[in-house]
């Protein structure tokens, strides 16, 4: 499996900041992640690949400090990932560079506004180029204040940008509302020597205190359980299925996928590896076999946010359960590569199956005999890897498969998933 796709962002974004090289293991490079290493690479980062694993050290990476009168424009392609965008926001805010940060048509369409208003509030100085709320804009490294900031929803992106601004404030930075958003940022800065007050995984809130600089550490990135997933969906689906993924990420943040296959009734079994050592994260074997499925409610803000990523998966599981399952307070589907929620829907009914879509979420009548439609489905992907990679599985457990628009987009994250799936296909005891 791919590494996670997370951790690779953060190891890539993070590592320059630390004493001295680190080496990454696992990097997963897919389209998104691989942005964020140009990134630091084009901000001076000392970036170097063995083919096998990457070394990355701080080099000419912009110092703390504001951005030098008349200091040229540095600009940034960051593709499709607005993890790329979102956390460079926050780590240039308080650093001696002046940056464009620009995308794809996706990621223009997509909102800046909720990490650039609380960065504003820091003292960051940030201009739109377009429209408001949207890439393109440019950050030039400004003298950063403490402050605090409470988010109307859990968003990892965003507390991570905050976090990144503190360390090149003058004051500490308090980010709250943080339970339920993927805790990967404060797991790793607290490695790298950062101050946190004694924040543990679980609090609602953190706050670091800038302090001596971070420490270089080494990143070994377990599977990404967001990729495992379409695996192990597909398992659950296939009659005769069962499929083992060996160290997947078990981080409890990102755990909802695991915890709402279980209440659907999944033939799951979850075997965690040992502790690991000097605070990095968890991991698992994880298998899932073949069988039947019941309907479920998924809700609450805290809870969706552990699963956003696999809600498209979700979706087709639901369509092949017993019952009408409920997805709600998912509103966040609609302002990610595509509108996730419209197009799930669309595509369901492709498949013949019976959708009532809501503002912020689904009901899903479930087929549990096989899904109605008896010639292929066309699947408008809309260029969202996570789509493509739902509707793939629903096509391995259809009667005359779905066609997708659009394949290529699956390398934003898992450039191997039709690969994988193919490797497992008439695999037997030796998948």
């Amino acid at each position: 499996m791919p590494g996670d796709k997370s951790l690779s962002h953060r190891a890539a974004l993070f590592a320059p900041l630390g004493d001295g090289p680190a080496r990454v293991r696992g990097f997963l490079r897919a389209q998104d992640t691989l942005r964020s290493l140009a990134a630091v690479r084009d901000l001076g980062a000392d970036v170097r690949d063995d083919g096998s694993a990457l070394s990355i050290g701080p080099g000419d990476f912009p110092a703390t400090g504001r951005a030098a009168a008349g200091a040229p424009q540095l600009e940034i392609d960051c593709g499709n990932s607005g993890t790329t965008a979102r956390l460079l926001l926050g780590l240039l805010a308080g650093r001696r560079v002046r940056a464009l940060l620009d995308g794809d048509a996706s990621l223009r369409s997509r909102p800046m506004g909720r990490v650039v208003a609380p960065l504003r509030a820091l003292g960051a100085d940030i201009a739109y180029r377009g429209a408001d709320g949207r890439l393109p804009l440019v950050v030039t490294g400004a003298a950063l204040r403490g402050g605090e900031h409470a988010m109307a929803s859990p968003s990892a992106q965003v507390a991570s940008a905050l976090l990144l601004a503190a360390l090149s404030s003058s004051a500490p930075v308090t980010v709250r509302g943080c339970r339920g958003a993927r805790d990967h940022t404060p797991r790793l800065l607290a490695r790298m020597g950062a101050d946190l007050g004694g924040w543990a995984p679980g609090d609602d809130a953190v706050t670091l205190r800038p302090g001596p600089p971070l420490r270089a550490v080494a990143h070994d990135i377990p599977a990404d359980p967001s990729s495992a997933a379409f695996l192990l969906g597909a398992a659950a689906l296939v009659p005769g299925s069962r499929v083992t993924v060996p160290g997947v990420l078990l981080n409890p943040t990102r755990g909802g996928f695991l915890a709402v296959l279980r209440e659907m009734g999944a033939d799951l079994a979850v075997a965690p590896a040992a502790e690991a050592a000097d605070g990095a994260e968890p991991t698992a074997a994880v298998t899932v076999g073949a069988g039947a499925l019941r309907a479920v409610r998924i809700e609450g803000a805290v809870r969706v946010a552990t699963l956003v990523d696999e809600l498209p998966l979700l979706a087709v599981l639901a369509a092949r359960a017993r019952g009408t399952t409920e997805l709600r307070d998912a509103a966040e589907l609609r302002v990610k590569e595509s509108d996730r929620l419209a197009a799930v829907a669309a595509g369901l009914r492709e498949l013949g199956v019976t959708v009532v879509e809501h503002p912020d979420g689904l009901d899903i009548v479930g087929e549990s005999a096989g899904f109605p439609a008896r010639g292929a489905a066309n699947i408008a992907t809309h260029g969202d890897h996570r789509i493509a990679m739902a509707f793939a599985v629903a096509g391995l457990a259809s009667r005359a498969g779905v066609i997708l628009d659009d394949d290529a987009c699956v390398a934003v994250s898992f450039p191997g998933f039709f690969a994988a799936c193919a490797a497992l296909e008439g695999a037997g005891s030796s998948g």
